[in-house]
């Protein structure tokens, strides 16, 4: 349903039970999938590309250009997956010619005032609290939890089912399935009860928490705690996943907890 007093370009391409609130803005090559409802107030601009079933809510603009220097209005996208949720005044940026796109995945929830810069890639599921905000090339894993009025450095990684705490300063990798929290941000145990919520077992949760003891608490030179993890604790995804993350690491991962 197209409301009269919303603009759509007509080139845009909507599909079919897409709900167009009033005083929308929808330019050219933008694609948004069935289902998909667009607040009063919404702008998206060009290179946008929006899934099925999302909602996104006043005042947000989606695909604007990159708040980059560097770009020089080269064609680029905003990818936003289905069944996401944007609340009011988010800002997602599409991708400059380093990636062409930034992506946000399918059932993520970013909280009002968050912002999302070019060439970002957010996870499945991954949340972002309010005001939490993305620099550049950042990536989020899958079902990560942002708390409200984070900022991400560039180029920084987080694993998936991180869980940071509000107001952290994300300087460094956060590797899988962590929580951080302090400031300067460390590594403040395992995001276990995240992991329970999502199927994970206890033995798997043990093993988890066995490995950051190596890498965090017991050995902390990172080479050297990888290559006790490989040679001592017996194969898992999960294992895997830690010790890939921290190889292809090349900012380096959050500190150890310690004692103020």
């Amino acid at each position: 349903m197209n409301q009269p007093l919303a603009y759509i370009h007509p080139e845009a391409k909507i599909a079919k039970n897409v709900v167009i609130e009033p005083f929308v803005s929808i330019s050219k090559n933008v694609e948004i999938g069935e289902g998909t409802w667009i607040g009063p107030n919404v702008t998206i601009m060009e290179g946008a590309r929006i899934g099925k079933n999302c909602k996104i809510f006043p005042g947000s603009v989606i695909s604007a250009e990159p708040q980059d220097l560097k770009f020089e209005g080269e064609e680029s996208l905003a990818i936003i997956g289905d069944y996401t949720t944007i609340r009011e005044n988010v800002t997602v940026n599409r991708g400059t010619k380093a990636s062409g796109k930034t992506i946000v995945g399918n059932h993520c929830l970013l909280m009002a005032n968050a912002h999302v810069a070019h060439d970002c890639i957010v996870g499945d599921r991954a949340i972002l609290v309010n005001n939490v905000a993305l620099a550049g090339h950042v990536e989020i894993g899958e079902w990560a939890i942002l708390g409200g009025l984070s900022a991400v450095h560039q180029f920084v990684r987080i694993g998936k089912h991180v869980m940071i705490s509000g107001g952290s300063l994300v300087r460094k990798d956060v590797p899988p399935y962590v929580k951080a929290a302090k400031e300067p941000l460390r590594y403040v145990g395992v995001n276990s009860t995240g992991l329970k919520r999502r199927g994970f077992t206890v033995k798997q949760i043990q093993e988890i928490q066995n490995i950051y003891y190596y890498v965090f608490q017991k050995i902390k030179n990172n080479s050297n705690a990888i290559e006790y993890i490989e040679t001592n604790i017996s194969f898992s995804m999960e294992r895997d996943e830690i010790i890939e993350f921290i190889k292809n690491s090349p900012r380096g991962i959050i500190k150890g907890y310690k004692q103020d």
